[in-house]
């Protein structure tokens, strides 16, 4: 390449620092470049150099405009028409890259307004029609010969980014991965039409999701089915989107999706008969529902597709709720399990595929579309990389986009990632299957997430008995007049002379009639409808676990074995530079492990974690906080003062172990939550635990918790061990941080639907903790977890409390106390027991007994009719320090009354119903407290 070929704007200021060096010395420059400076007539004074370009990569120009210096002085030596080509072409090159999406034909229904940008016009570099024919430099452009006329540049620059794919990949800071892209795209129009055979299967997959909905229409009229029509497009491509994973190496696909195409989905792509859904449809079958059950397009589904290549894809369709994209995290949890379960590493995240299915005012509006975008990158969460396919119907509910969003892309949140998004025009096949096909590829060389936004349209309203003209009276008039994708596709085949008619009609024909044998056969469906693949590795994991919560499980663990445990885990490594407070804290946790001191919370916890680790149980904790823990008493995490280097103490227990895996989460509660459910889908012989900073940080997640965690059995049929850590307790540190809402957790629970447990004492966590891992049933476990208990001098147990104990779903009183003459009986749990039981001491009160209620839920009905029992002259008292409104008090009345006599019916006593969780004030709390403990210890 010579010199004069560099004169363009993205060299000119590399040029024109060299056209400096060499006026200050000539020899310091290649004597190619001294050769053309010298050329150049000499300015009187050294030029000053260009400002640098501070332009964001979110709003980049085109291209920087050259340096001063060196294009004054070009002037003088060169052709000023051959230096202006030389200098527009590159220009108008970066310009297309960065801005052809916006001329590009992606809308089917043509009514999407496209703008041309001033930069992507010849008219802006000073460049004319004249200038068309004359030859140019073509580089950095890819795909055409060194030289050529301006002319042809132009028309590829149209073919690559103003065609039917808009291409943003321009704000990736990744050279190569931005050089692989447009070396794809640039060569693109070279090999985008499909080969006949390929092109044959498009259409069949179209003419297959076509009918299914015609099908389903006439045989369900007016019933709600969330059509695919307009967007039958979503069929060819995910067919090809499993074709090609599965012959780059993929095994395992997870989709994720809302319930609009969900049907068609199920029938085309993952196989389910036809017949199923339509005895589905007539909803009368039992045997159909585990539970109350779902509506039939929120239900997963799972099978095994051979691909035409060859190699086996398993597929399997996440079940979701109504609420979009709140599958978005769960799914990407179900992958990571899936990835752990292969050993991790490239070559797993090579075998399984996250796919994930958005509307356009859905990836545009709810936010935990941006929560799990952040979490693709992150060590704890990454996947690498997530398929995001974005069916554009142009509209939501009856909302269109210039009310739905304040981008011009439903997808601009993605670019926040800086990955490849391309907008596809739905009806062009051809460049549909060829964007997949690209999609495939990136995720599987760089494992990073990629953006595919199909464009098309909604044919009916929302469902389909809803009207849509009544508020886009236009868009519907267009659509009624559209003709079908399929329709547009068969013509262009035979337009092309890729197929004849005889053909296509053939493939029509094909089409129907394998769907009226389909509907035609109604399989028997049993009583989990949500599989058809039988061979299904989750499904021998998951054999192992039973429904119920009646099977009992060993917690103990050998005392020796413990004690050495413990000093295992708090003994650093010679060399290790730990902060002298961690030095500190490790003493006194050897001391622990020594029977010298008792244990305290911290240490029960690292207690039942380590042992069920060398028991060959994975444990993976997770939250904003985890390792140090928010009040730092865990420091399941080590950090050496001098190196920063990390230490994980549970990692190195013994040889062989199960991994200990804690990290600190995004600050998220919803897309974290989430993830850490969907894990325990595909990872039930994990211990897996999630951490509020704060208890009431869970209210940002009530959407996973409402939809998944407690409803998910019943509506599915799918368990979860999911552990939810919350700090709850009353401290005089106001509102926000006092509850972890347990109201609102007992109004949710029944059918034994989870476990909610208040521990007191450090043996109750690690029993608690190991019962949970150990148990053969897995059923979501709410602990919500002390503050200032945490270092409290009483809450405290011994090393043979943990090696020998049990889980006690309710703690009698420890003193001893004269049962005849208790007057009063207090049930109470949390930390309002250690108030009282001080006060009580304080007081020298010997009639009045406090029971804790360790398991909130299921409800211990035996165990508290027992210390009922046990004081039969003792009046019932209810104890709690949240107000009346909340805590368990608005459940517990109900479930106490009814299982109580009339003579013993239970009196409240705790704070008055509030609006808020507490007060702000230090000394109101102080007073409350006080109030309560008098009414609960009040004299006789």
């Amino acid at each position: 390449m010579t010199p004069d070929s560099l004169l363009f704007g993205d060299n000119a200021a590399y040029l024109d620092d060299l056209y400096l060096q060499w006026l200050e010395n000539p020899t310091s420059v290649e004597p190619r470049f001294a050769a053309l400076f010298a050329s150049f007539e000499r300015p009187a004074k050294p030029p000053r150099p260009a400002a640098p370009d501070t332009r964001s990569i979110f709003n980049p120009g085109a291209a920087p405009t050259p340096a001063p210096a060196l294009a004054s002085a070009a002037t003088a030596a060169v052709d000023p028409r051959t230096l202006l080509l030389a200098q527009a072409t590159p220009r108008l090159i970066n310009a297309f890259r960065v801005r052809g999406h916006m001329l590009a034909d992606i809308d089917p229904l043509a009514r999407l307004e496209r703008h041309e940008h001033a930069e992507l016009t010849p008219a802006w570099y000073g460049l004319t029609e004249a200038d068309f024919g004359r030859e140019v430099d073509t580089t950095p452009l890819m795909g055409v010969p060194p030289r050529a006329p301006l002319g042809v540049v132009l028309k590829r620059l149209h073919k690559s980014y103003c065609g039917s794919i808009g291409a943003e990949i321009m704000n990736i800071p990744a050279l190569e991965q931005r050089l692989w892209l447009q070396e794809r795209l640039e060569t693109l129009p070279d090999r985008v039409t499909l080969p006949k055979a390929t092109a044959m299967r498009a259409l069949r997959k179209l003419n297959d999701a076509e009918g299914f909905e015609r099908a389903l229409h006439n045989r369900f009229p007016g019933t709600k089915r969330f059509s695919l029509e307009g967007a039958e497009s979503l069929i060819p491509l995910l067919d090809t989107l499993v074709e090609d994973s599965g012959a780059q190496g993929v095994t395992e696909v997870v989709l994720g999706m809302a319930h609009r195409g969900r049907l068609n989905v199920l029938s085309n792509i993952l196989d389910k008969p036809l017949g199923a859904i339509a005895k589905e449809f007539e909803d009368n079958s039992p045997k159909t529902f585990q539970g109350s059950g779902d509506v039939k397009y929120h239900l997963g589904y799972s099978s095994e597709r051979v691909t035409a290549a060859g190699p086996v894809v398993t597929l399997s369709l996440a079940f979701n709720p109504s609420h979009l994209e709140a599958v978005n995290p769960v799914v990407e949890g179900r992958v990571r399990a899936r990835h752990d379960r292969l050993g991790g590493g490239k070559a797993a995240i090579k075998q399984v595929l996250p796919v994930l299915l958005h509307g356009d005012a859905a990836f545009a509006g709810q936010g935990l579309v941006a929560e799990t975008l952040n979490l693709s990158d992150l060590a704890g969460y990454r996947t690498g990389g997530t398929i995001h396919v974005v069916i554009n119907n142009q509209i939501g509910f009856t909302t269109p986009p210039h009310e739905a969003r304040s981008t011009p892309y439903a997808t601009d949140v993605a670019r926040m990632l800086a990955v490849p998004i391309f907008h596809v025009n739905g009806e062009d096949l051809d460049a549909l299957i060829a964007t997949v096909k690209l999609a495939v590829e990136w995720r599987q060389t760089f494992h990073r997430d990629v953006v595919i936004d199909m464009y098309c349209f909604r044919k009916h309203g929302h469902n389909e008995g809803d009207e849509p003209s009544f508020t886009q009276p236009l868009e519907y008039e267009a659509i009624r007049s559209h003709p079908s994708a399929g329709k547009v596709f068969a013509r262009a085949l035979v337009e092309t002379g890729r197929a004849s008619q005889a053909e296509v009609d053939g493939v029509f024909g094909e089409s129907r009639e394998e769907l009226e044998r389909q509907i035609g056969h109604q399989p028997e469906i049993g009583r989990d409808s949500y599989t058809g693949n039988s061979k299904s590795p989750m499904g021998a994991i998951w054999s192992k676990y039973r429904l119920g919560l009646d099977a009992p499980a060993d917690t103990t663990f050998p005392l020796e074995e413990l004690k050495a445990l413990l000093v295992q885990a708090n003994t650093l490594p010679e060399g290790f530079n730990a902060h002298p407070k961690i030095l500190r804290l490790l003493q006194q946790r050897l001391e622990i492990a020594r029977g010298e001191r008792p244990v305290d919370w911290a240490v029960a916890e690292q207690a039942a974690y380590g042992t069920l680790a060398v028991q060959g149980q994975r444990v993976r904790l997770s939250g904003q906080d985890s390792g140090r823990g928010t009040f730092s008493h865990r420091h399941a995490l080590l950090t050496d003062v001098k190196t920063g280097a990390e230490r994980f103490p549970l990692e190195h227990l013994r040889e062989g172990q199960a991994r200990f895996q804690v990290m600190d989460s995004m600050l998220s509660e919803a897309a974290v939550l989430g993830f850490e459910y969907g894990y325990t889908l595909d990872y039930p012989d994990a211990l897996v635990l999630w951490e509020a900073q704060f208890g009431d940080f869970v209210n940002g997640a009530q959407v996973i918790i409402d939809q998944f965690i407690v409803a998910g059995e019943q509506k599915w049929n799918r368990c979860s061990g999911l552990v939810m850590l919350l700090p709850h307790g009353y401290e005089g540190q106001g509102p926000e941080h006092s509850s972890a809402k347990m109201e609102r957790f007992l109004m949710l629970c029944a059918e034994d639907n989870m476990q909610l447990a208040n521990c007191t004492t450090p043996a109750s966590l690690f029993h608690i903790l190991r019962r949970q891992a150990l148990r053969p049933s897995r059923k979501p476990l709410v602990i919500f977890t002390p503050k200032s208990l945490l270092r409290h001098p009483e809450c405290i147990s011994t090393l043979e409390e943990l090696a020998n104990g049990s889980f006690q779903a309710v703690i009698p009183e420890v003193e001893a106390l004269s049962a005849p003459s208790v007057r009063r009986l207090v049930l109470c749990q949390g930390k309002v027991y250690y108030d009282l039981l001080a006060e009580r001491r304080k007081r020298g009160v010997d009639d009045v007994a406090l029971v804790r209620i360790e398991e909130l839920y299921p409800y211990p009905r035996a165990a508290i009719q027992a210390e009922v029992d046990r004081y039969p002259a003792a009046e019932v008292v209810w104890c709690q320090e949240e107000p009346r409104n909340m805590g368990a008090w608005p459940v517990y009345c109900d479930w106490l009354r009814e299982q109580l006599p009339s003579h013993r019916q239970p009196v409240y006593v705790g704070r008055k119903p509030a609006a808020s969780p507490a007060t702000g004030s230090h000394h109101i709390h102080a007073e409350e407290l006080r109030a309560l403990l008098d009414a609960a210890l009040r004299p006789a």
